[in-house]
């Protein structure tokens, strides 16, 4: 579906919607420069999160904005944490945003509440984890926004819980899949591509990730992102994430369960039933994708179609890697600020 042009530039846009939560015309140019200007850091997100007990886990989470604002939830991905979006928070916070950024279950300061609970890292359980937070928070409906694994699971809880999600932005686009899809190979050069999901599934890969697991997600940021210049102090900042006790089985476990290698858990089979059938997504979305992704994705005309609600594509210049709130945060924050305004 076409949105209507904005009548004056996207920065001024931004500039004004970070002031106020003033409403303007939903969708701009497909098409974004990346505007990198680091924002000022928001109040509060330097010091520990603040732990929510909610479902199986007790939550680490960072919260901004004012407490009766329009709810929006930053879902992290793999290996990465919550500072992705630590110059995205205080855009929307000042635009009159409750903005709540969680660490995904086995990042930070998140917990599993019984030694003995499965340590899951298969999607539905992902989403469960969502909905569970956004009850324990007493939110009944939010704007969900993420990448890589928090962009599939935001794409699930807009998919199989729609009312609960106000609307989607997702970086490269449609990540729902199934272990029957993920049976199909791929041409050589996107296996390849997939090369530690490989290595995760032997007994090796996961001895390995374990004892160099901050030395793995820096070859992963500097292949997912190849012309990010980012600083020892911001790669050591997020790796600190990575030191939960059970963060090793969360990643092996996702990999291994995406091949048919790991079993889920039978609570969650209807969910993955309905998942497996490709569920259209209904909300109003915004894909969007950086053009120097260096990790595995899409070309958006393969997913498009899977987004049957107002939507649309942006593309965002300027050498942008799979990272894409924390490398080009103003880019980011205006889609939400977009479905926001609508």
């Amino acid at each position: 579906m076409p949105f209507p042009p904005i009548a004056h530039p996207r920065r001024q846009l931004l500039r004004a919607a970070a002031a106020s939560a003033a409403a303007a015309p939903f969708g701009f140019a497909a098409s974004a420069r990346a505007d990198t200007t680091p924002a000022a850091a928001p109040a509060g997100f330097a010091a520990a999160p603040r732990q929510v007990t909610a479902g199986l886990l007790n939550v680490g989470l960072v919260e901004a904005g004012p407490a009766d604002g329009p709810a929006v939830i930053l879902l992290h991905g793999w290996p990465y944490d919550i500072h992705s979006f630590a110059e995205v928070v205080p855009l929307l916070a000042g635009a009159g945003y409750r903005v709540i950024v969680p660490y995904l279950r086995g990042y930070g300061t998140t917990r599993f509440l019984d030694t003995a609970t499965v340590r899951n890292g298969q999607q539905a359980a992902l989403a469960e984890d969502v909905i569970a937070l956004m009850d324990a928070l007493r939110i009944r409906q939010a704007i969900l926004a993420g990448f890589d694994w928090g962009a599939r699971t935001a794409d699930i809880v807009a998919a199989l819980w729609p009312d609960r999600c106000r609307a989607l932005v997702s970086v490269s686009g449609y990540l729902i899949g199934s272990q029957a899809a993920n049976k199909a190979p791929l041409p050589p050069a996107a296996e390849h591509a997939w090369w530690y999901q490989f290595y995760f599934a032997t007994s090796r890969g996961r001895a390995g990730y374990e004892a160099n697991r901050k030395d793995f997600a820096r070859l992963i940021w500097e292949t997912a992102s190849p012309r990010w210049q980012f600083s020892d102090a911001t790669f050591d900042r997020s790796a600190a994430a990575f030191d939960n006790p059970d963060h090793v089985s969360i990643v092996i476990h996702n990999y291994r369960w995406r091949l048919g290698l790991a079993d889920g858990e039978r609570r969650y089979d209807a969910l993955e039933a309905r998942l497996a059938a490709m569920p259209v997504i209904q909300v109003p979305t915004i894909t969007l994708e950086g053009d120097a992704n260096g990790a595995p994705h899409a070309p958006p005309s393969t997913y498009a179609r899977q987004f049957t609600g107002p939507y649309q594509h942006r593309q965002v210049t300027g050498g942008i890697g799979h990272n894409l709130p924390q490398e080009a945060p103003r880019a980011f924050a205006q889609a939400v600020l977009d479905l926001g305004a609508a």
